[in-house]
């Protein structure tokens, strides 16, 4: 498949996957307690994980290699895009795709204190951005205007621009609170349990589970499993805003 190929069934498969992001997003919004129960498929198909590979393509961190090594240039110059993403469909489907740990990097910060990101394979981060194509304009029916956080179409300068807003009228005050290592303290069983609000589909609660237990390569070569929590910089970290 040369450039031009690629760009129009990309071009497609976005499409379809508007069409179908649409139609969850209106069921979702017109009930409330809805649970879905057919999702898998979604996650495994061609068009969404197509879609997926292209988010996770022309993102910066498509230049950087989880455990296994590979890079998405790597990818598609060693071991070709088709066969790729038809290996990772077919392991979707039989239930055999199994996500590796992510490989942990300190980022510094201000003040001397490091920031920890976690850096899934490509193959992983292709197979979250589909699963998270899927599940996103369900649980974005149930957000509130107010939140900005991870949503689509909103960024951090809208909730200053908003802050501002009210700021220059009525409102006096405004509060700022912060939770201290969120990203590590989250509940897998309560994050699973919001999930499972709005998703019946057991082979998706699955997969949404065995990303968070997938474990973290440190920096020293250590294997440690991750019982609480979610790394930074995974489509994963979404999940906290559910």
């Amino acid at each position: 498949m040369n450039a031009d190929e690629l760009a129009l069934s990309v071009y497609r498969a976005e499409r379809r996957v508007l069409e179908i992001q649409a139609k969850l997003h209106r069921w979702s919004g017109d009930d409330p307690h809805r649970r879905f129960d057919d999702l898998y498929n979604l996650v495994a198909d061609p068009g969404f994980l197509l879609v997926a590979w292209d988010r996770v393509r022309n993102n910066r961190g498509a230049r950087t290699a989880g455990v296994d090594g590979e890079t998405a240039r790597y990818i598609e110059a060693v071991r070709g895009l088709e066969g790729f993403l038809a290996d990772l469909r077919d392991d979707l489907k039989a239930r055999t795709f199994q996500p590796l740990p992510v490989r942990r990097r300190a980022i510094p910060k201000a003040g001397g204190k490091v920031r920890y990101l976690g850096i899934a394979t490509i193959r992983d981060r292709v197979a979250q951005a589909s699963l998270k194509l899927v599940l996103e304009p369900i649980f974005e029916a149930d957000f509130l205007p107010c939140s900005y956080g991870f949503r689509p179409k909103r960024r951090a300068h809208d909730a200053v621009a908003e802050v501002h807003h009210f700021a220059s009228r009525s409102y006096e005050w405004v509060v700022e609170g912060d939770i201290k290592a969120c990203f590590d303290e989250i509940s897998h069983s309560a994050l699973m349990e919001r999930v499972r609000k709005r998703v019946g589909d057991k082979r998706v609660l699955a997969l949404v589970k065995a990303f968070l237990k997938a474990g973290i390569l440190t920096e020293d070569g250590t294997l440690a499993d991750t019982s609480a929590g979610t790394p930074q910089g995974s489509s994963a970290t979404r999940c906290r805003t559910l």
